[in-house]
């Protein structure tokens, strides 16, 4: 059977102040249209049951994640004691839903991205399944056409094709997964239509990704198995923070995706937006007549090409004002020019450096 695992442990620190340490950017509403956590979940519509999706994420987000889904029992979210990246994740869950399905086909999603429209999505999965479904070892992944030299994304460099059905989207051999590339290398990439962007989106059986993990990370996959085998028991709390905390962390990607022979890409027939810093509301709301993207209660006299945020009804006023992102809450206020945005970050390690912990 077909089971969703959402990936759901990121701190989102370029969304800073909207994002904390408590809330960070897969709990908030960026679109208005609901978490961004909770869109990835409606999204997966008829694919499966409730009872088939599982989220991990960190054990401090483990109750604010329970209160945005009173539907899902105590065991379909899973706190990891520790930051590991995504192979332990991935091994994990792989590891707890083949506990009751051995079979299992599981598709892997961040927990924050915009996706649209979710009919688009969801064919493109039951389609991603038929293929692992045909091959025991399959692995498929979803690349997203390049709109530009991004240098922020890992790439895909597609290889033969395997598109037989002229219904189905353009699906191709992995020649390569590429690391986030600079300057000239991104924009060769991007000229030369050989390559997708890395959307994170994984088709697999469980049993393949865990056959892989023990063949490629042994030492993480017995830490792993050492976890699975006291789940349920009386030592799953000890057992669990010991044994995670060993393991050394490591991405999928690192750990698999760039030495399993059988990976397939499908060209995404889908919209998809990583929604990584604050200018990707500039895509996913409609700007007003002078360029400003406004989510607040807000009055702007000559004001133009701004990001303007607020949670509440505080009344924002901007008055001469250009490319400028305005975030407010109840604690704190970037004012921050929008070309500086990546320097976010930075702020957010002043702030740990300063002790600044309530506003983290």
């Amino acid at each position: 059977m077909l089971h969703a695992v959402i990936m759901a442990g990121g701190a989102g620190t370029r969304f800073w102040p909207a994002s904390r340490a408590d809330r960070p950017k897969q709990l908030l509403d960026l679109t208005g249209e609901g978490t961004m956590i909770q869109a990835t979940a409606c999204r997966l519509g008829d694919l499966m049951s409730p009872d088939r999706v599982l989220i991990v994420t960190n054990q401090r987000l483990v109750e604010p994640i329970q209160e945005q889904f009173p539907e899902l029992p105590p065991s379909a979210i899973v706190g990891e004691p520790c930051k590991r990246d995504t192979a332990p994740c991935i091994g994990l869950a792989a590891m707890l839903v083949s506990r009751n399905d051995p079979d299992a086909i599981m598709v892997v999603m961040p927990s924050d991205h915009v996706i649209s429209p979710e009919s688009a999505f969801q064919s493109a999965v039951r389609y991603g399944a038929s293929l692992v479904a045909d091959a025991e070892d399959r692995i498929v992944t979803f690349g997203i056409q390049p709109k530009y030299a991004a240098e922020t994304f890992g790439y895909i460099e597609r290889g033969e094709s395997l598109s037989s059905d002229p219904a189905a989207p353009p699906t191709f051999t992995v020649a390569r997964f590429r690391e986030k590339p600079k300057g000239d290398l991104a924009r060769e990439y991007f000229e030369s239509g050989q390559f997708y962007w890395n959307s994170g989106i994984f088709i697999w059986k469980a049993k393949t990704i865990l056959d892989a993990l023990q063949k490629y990370e042994p030492e993480m996959y017995a830490h792993l198995a050492a976890i699975n085998d006291a789940w349920g028991t009386p030592q799953q709390a000890e057992v669990f923070d010991a044994e995670f905390a060993a393991i050394r962390g490591k991405s999928i990607d690192y750990a698999v995706m760039e030495h399993h022979q059988d990976v397939v890409v499908i060209e995404a027939p889908f919209l998809w937006d990583d929604v990584g810093n604050w200018q990707s509301l500039q895509r996913l709301n409609q700007p007003d007549a002078d360029g400003n993207t406004v989510l607040a209660n807000h009055l702007g006299v000559d004001t133009h090409e701004s990001i303007i945020k607020a949670d509440d009804d505080h009344l924002i006023v901007t008055l001469g004002m250009r490319e400028v992102i305005v975030v407010h809450t109840h604690d704190a206020t970037l004012v921050a020019d929008k070309n500086r945005e990546e320097e976010i970050r930075e702020v957010v390690k002043q702030l740990q450096a300063n002790g600044w912990d309530a506003h983290l």
